[in-house]
């Protein structure tokens, strides 16, 4: 990625989980990064003091705006990215996760960057008769987070045919690593159970844990972002499988972790999420590098498990 250097990248969201990862990896290939969060789920300590940081809301159009001035490329992962909270306040999680998207897009297309890469979510499948998902199956959101992320793609799409800017969406597959949050939608069960490990409690496993999700490491999925920023096969608002094709259910999980488990009661949600990743392959020259048990048995030792 040598080609990378002197190009600038504003990552708006970038004070978060994937946002943060994905801006350290950025400044050490050479880019100059410009963050925008607004700590809604982003934390200071995440924030890499070689970034130029601005402390935005992307519901504001008109306040972020400038700081699309000279840049490059645009990596959209600002959301409220919860899907209980978006079923309970559905307005607020809209403004955020859609108007934040419209008003990203508008200045990125204002500014003329070179290219916006969204980060959308599996979530968009909703509910699928069969396995493995593909991006060319009907969306069916069965939350309005997933609704919600899934009209962000085609805003990208309409924004690449109408005003000719670059777009390429990322659906992402449950994606986990360091600096994860024990709750929300990124968040796989791994960041709470491992709470519940390292404070000496009981894994709490929902309904009989046989749910089975493609886990995706976050090395693997800002790897997906770089390389959708250059790959000339993309750009007009593809949507773009970013899973590692294999499935475990909850019970295998708490497995491999080790130490007591409890269920508690069903909620309403998908038995099994699984990704094609064939279009990651073909059009960003991707695959993924990382599997769930060999990161669970190094993550184990680090945190003296």
């Amino acid at each position: 990625m040598n080609e990378s250097n002197n190009q600038t990248a504003l990552v708006v969201g970038g004070a978060g989980f994937i946002g943060s990862t994905l801006v350290d990896e950025l400044i050490k290939e050479g880019w100059r990064v410009k963050i925008i969060d607004n700590f809604l789920t982003g934390k200071k300590e995440n924030l890499n003091p070689e970034a130029e940081f601005y402390e935005l809301d992307v519901r504001n159009l008109e306040k972020i705006k400038p700081v699309f001035e000279n840049v490059d490329y645009v990596f959209h992962l600002a959301a409220w990215p919860r899907i209980q909270i978006s079923i309970e306040n559905p307005v607020e999680s809209n403004d955020i996760n859609l108007v934040g998207t419209l008003n990203v897009l508008v200045a990125a297309r204002d500014a003329k960057v070179k290219r916006m890469i969204y980060s959308a979510s599996s979530s968009a499948y909703g509910r699928q008769e069969k396995n493995p998902w593909r991006e060319d199956m009907a969306p069916n959101p069965i939350s309005p987070y997933g609704l919600q992320k899934y009209v962000g793609e085609i805003y990208c799409r309409i924004f690449s045919e109408i005003y000719g800017l670059p777009t390429v969406c990322l659906r992402y597959f449950n994606v986990y690593g360091r600096r994860q949050s024990s709750e929300g939608a990124y968040c796989s069960v791994l960041g709470t159970f491992f709470n519940q490990r390292k404070s000496g409690q009981t894994m709490t496993i929902v309904g009989d844990g046989e749910q089975k999700r493609d886990y995706t490491n976050v090395k693997d999925v800002v790897r997906a972002n770089i390389l959708a920023a250059k790959s000339p096969k993309a750009g007009k608002g593809e949507l773009i499988n970013i899973g590692r094709g294999r499935s475990y259910s909850v019970n295998q999980v708490a497995q491999m972790i080790g130490g007591p488990k409890t269920n508690v009661a069903p909620r309403f949600e998908v038995k099994e999420s699984l990704a094609d990743n064939a279009r990651a392959k073909e059009l960003l020259n991707w695959e993924p590098e990382v599997d769930l048990p060999d990161w669970i048995e190094e993550y184990k030792k680090e945190v003296g498990l």
